[in-house]
């Protein structure tokens, strides 16, 4: 049945009428047989009842079996969508008129409304079931696009692995951090309380006891401090351990029993179980404030060096403003060494030195210690080269130095080597016409790194070593021998004494060089004139000498001279410093020092002495450099700024093999001092000059020497060790008599009162001694005070 829709008309515009359509709507053929059709009509569609019509409407049950399409169906027309809807069935199948008479139309409703009988074709299943395959497939795309979001099942595994980790590792490893950093500080300060106990002389008595007590009680608090850090690690790990098992156990044991019971199959079982697991375990997003991974990044949590993190870090740091960024010039990379480097460019008006101030805060907002840092200006004011250190510098064990590796003589007119800086670049600097001061706290490692210069001065047989040891310990005590003076006994008057000499050498070198014409000593002129070789002045422990009392005030006088003058006459001098004070290195000879390298220092103004005020606060304090960085300093000798460098280590055995070469190379070059005359040998010197008193002077001598041979003699006869005996028995007292007897069977006879005369003896030494097998009771001479009376008498050394 069609149904005519036709538009409102209006006055002015009429429409034309719409041609009929017809709205289909299927129902469910019912599978009785048809009647037979009846005769209808071109013009008339179907004989349908009305609502009229008494026949009651059954709508027939549901079929259960597919019908099988058949050529004996026919196509039937249906009525219209109102009659439908107005649940008015047909009576009868209806039949198409015309060429399509007696067929069956499959979009017939019959009495099953909205299921078409096309459906029960073997057609419609196949179409059913596409449908349940395409839904399906839709899931999978929706499932698969899912997965790189929040919600996929990937992304929520590995929520749950990082929330179950977490919920592991816990929250004790703060409790273990602030521990160790407590350990660390209060045995840093056990350390130091001890040195300063140990250090102090017993002389001042209560000082020395407060020291003592002092020492004690920071060594127990330092002692305390460790067994809490090794409490907190314990409770740490067995609390780790607990929760370990409570996470790690179940997968562990789903994925081993599946594996064992079912094999393959159940190996994948146990891991998709895992899988579900960990995926439940982090269904749940992390909330925006929650998630503080992405708030910070940190060179020190092991992420990477980014323009974004740059920015952070220097806004941060206050060097530059919230609203500024850096230009990188070359972006951030690792080296070898696996160290960050970059170089950037500040904004407009900020100038380099500002960064290099804040080195510390830096350090700070890239979360690693301040020595990891370095800021050097590259190029221009507003360009900085930074560097990051993956691990604290100078920690790892020194390698060999390149001194080991000479087959020939140094050169000390050429460049020395230093040490790698932290880029682990070898740094090396020239000491013609220079001089220098080293300083640092005890500990720091002034010795080695004062060896890579001493050492190439010996190894280079025209370089004339003056050496002096304010410390008496023995550490110049190996350059003894290649010296051409060597003060050992930490004595400032010979200290004083040597420096007169030095000056009048200097005024000599001057001279030849006025009669030559020359300005300065050049290796040209060192070469020639063998008077003109280079003069290095090493001077140890400064303090002990510029302290002094007497001559503390002549000695810093006499260096300051040294310092200004001596350069153009090749004399160059170095000095090092436990205790960089101001009193110890007057500013007026600490500026002439060209050469300045601070090790670790204990405070900033104590590094500000070395290198010079106000070094400090432009971003270059020793303070920075920690204890496990031995050797390391600020070394400033060359450039603009102070470069953080390590000595070249030479342990005592190398510095010993250093030292035989350097002897057999200076004894080739015929530059090797000769050893110093014995003190009997200088006065027979004198002796054949005719001097008397120096004839009866050796003789005593010789009488001490021959007793003492004798006693050796007596004890080896008697059963003890040849070494033993020259080692453990010795003559330090002789009675008169023995010693008058002995001068009258060299024919020197003289008078006990002509002795007493010439060897001067105080009321304590007159006193008698035990003498012989008897154990009598004689007076005598001690060998010092003889020695005394010959270097006092003629100005002679012992």
């Amino acid at each position: 049945m069609t149904e005519n829709h036709a538009e409102p008309h209006t006055p002015s515009a009429p429409t034309p009428p719409v041609e009929p359509t017809i709205a289909t709507v299927t129902f469910l053929r019912p599978i009785a047989p048809a009647p037979a059709p009846a005769p209808v009509d071109d013009d008339v569609w179907s004989d349908l009842p009305d609502d009229s019509d008494p026949a009651p409407f059954v709508v027939p049950p549901m079929p259960t079996v597919s019908p099988a399409a058949g050529p004996d169906d026919r196509t039937v027309v249906l009525e219209t969508a109102r009659v439908i809807l107005d649940k008015t069935p047909a009576a009868e199948p209806v039949v198409r008129p015309g060429k399509f008479a007696g067929t069956v139309d499959l979009d017939d409703f019959d009495d099953a409304p909205l299921i078409p009988a096309w459906m029960y074709s073997p057609e419609g299943w196949v179409a059913w079931s596409g449908v349940f395959y395409r839904a399906r497939r839709r899931d999978f795309r929706r499932w698969v696009r899912r997965q790189p979001t929040q919600k996929g099942h990937v992304r929520q595994f590995g929520r749950g692995v990082r929330r179950s980790h977490e919920w592991v590792v816990g929250f004790e490893g703060v409790r273990v951090q602030s521990a160790s950093h407590t350990a660390h500080v209060l045995t840093r300060e056990a350390r130091l309380a001890a040195r300063h106990a140990r250090f102090t002389p017993r002389i001042l008595g209560a000082k020395k006891e407060l020291a003592m007590k002092a020492a004690e009680r920071a060594t127990k608090a330092a002692e305390e401090a460790v067994l809490l850090h090794k409490k907190a690690k314990k409770d740490r790990n067995r609390a780790r351990n607990l929760r370990a098992g409570v996470v790690y156990g179940p997968p562990l044991s789903a994925i081993g029993t599946g594996y064992v019971m079912g094999g393959g199959l159940g190996l994948a079982a146990g891991v998709l179980s895992t899988f579900a697991g960990g995926a439940f375990v982090g269904r749940k997003p992390y909330d925006e404030e929650a998630d503080w991974t992405s708030d910070w990044r940190s060179l020190g949590d092991g992420d990477r060096m980014t323009a974004p993190m740059l920015d952070q870090s220097f806004r941060a740091a206050k060097v530059i403003g919230s609203e500024e960024s850096l230009g990188v010039v070359q972006m951030p990379m690792l080296d070898t060494r696996g160290a960050w480097t970059a170089v950037l460019d500040l904004p407009p008006g900020i100038p380099a030195k500002k960064a290099i101030r804040a080195t510390d805060e830096l350090a700070a907002a890239f979360g690693v210690e301040e020595a990891q840092v370095s800021v050097a200006k590259r190029g221009r004011a507003g360009r900085i080269e930074l560097y990051v250190a993956r691990d604290l510098p100078f920690t790892q064990d020194p390698v060999p130095g390149p001194l080991l590796a000479l087959e020939s003589a140094a050169d000390f007119w050429g460049r020395i080597s230093i040490g790698p800086d932290v880029r682990g670049i070898h740094q090396s600097i020239s000491v013609v016409e220079r001089s220098g001061l080293i300083g640092g706290e005890p500990g720091a490692g002034k010795s080695g790194s004062g060896n890579t210069i001493l050492l190439a001065a010996a190894l280079d047989p025209r370089v004339i070593l003056w050496l002096a040891d304010g410390k008496g310990g023995g550490d110049l005590e190996p350059f003894e021998h290649l010296c051409e003076r060597y003060e050992g006994d930490a004595d400032p008057e010979a200290f004083n004494a040597m420096l007169d000499e030095l000056l009048g050498v200097m005024k000599a070198r001057y001279a030849l060089l006025k009669k030559l014409g020359k300005r300065k000593v050049t290796e040209e002129l060192a070469n020639k004139y063998p008077e003109l070789r280079q003069l290095l002045l090493w001077v140890d422990e400064l303090m002990l000498y510029t302290t002094d009392e007497e001559f503390g005030k002549k000695i810093t006088r006499k260096l300051r001279n040294l310092v200004s003058r001596g350069r153009a006459a090749g004399i160059i001098t170095f000095c090092a410093t436990q205790k960089p004070g101001s009193d110890v290195v007057d500013t007026s000879l600490r500026d002439l020092l060209s050469i300045r390298w601070a090790l670790r220092c204990t405070t900033p103004e104590a590094s500000d002495t070395i290198l010079g005020k106000g070094a400090a606060a432009s971003g270059y304090s020793a303070k920075t450099i920690q204890s496990e960085m031995r050797g390391a300093g600020l070394l400033w000798a060359e450039g603009t700024n102070p470069t953080m460098v390590r000595a070249d280590y030479y342990d005592d055995d190398q510095v010993a093999a250093l030292i035989e070469r350097a002897t057999e190379w200076r004894r080739a070059a015929g530059t090797l001092p000769k050893a110093p005359l014995r003190l009997i040998d200088q006065l027979n010197a004198l002796v054949e000059e005719g001097d008397k008193d120096a004839e009866i002077l050796s003789r005593v001598l010789s009488c001490f020497f021959v007793e003492e041979i004798g006693a050796r003699q007596r004890a080896v006869n008697g059963g003890m060790d040849r070494e033993k005996a020259e080692a453990e028995i010795t003559v330090d007292w002789l009675p008169g008599q023995v010693i008058l007897d002995y001068l009258k069977l060299q024919g020197a006879p003289v008078t006990a009162e002509k002795l007493a005369a010439l060897i001067v003896r105080t009321d304590e030494e007159k006193a008698k001694r035990p003498w012989g097998e008897k154990g009598s009771r004689l007076a005598g001479y001690p060998l010092a005070r003889a020695e005394a009376a010959a270097t006092g008498r003629f100005g002679l050394t012992a």
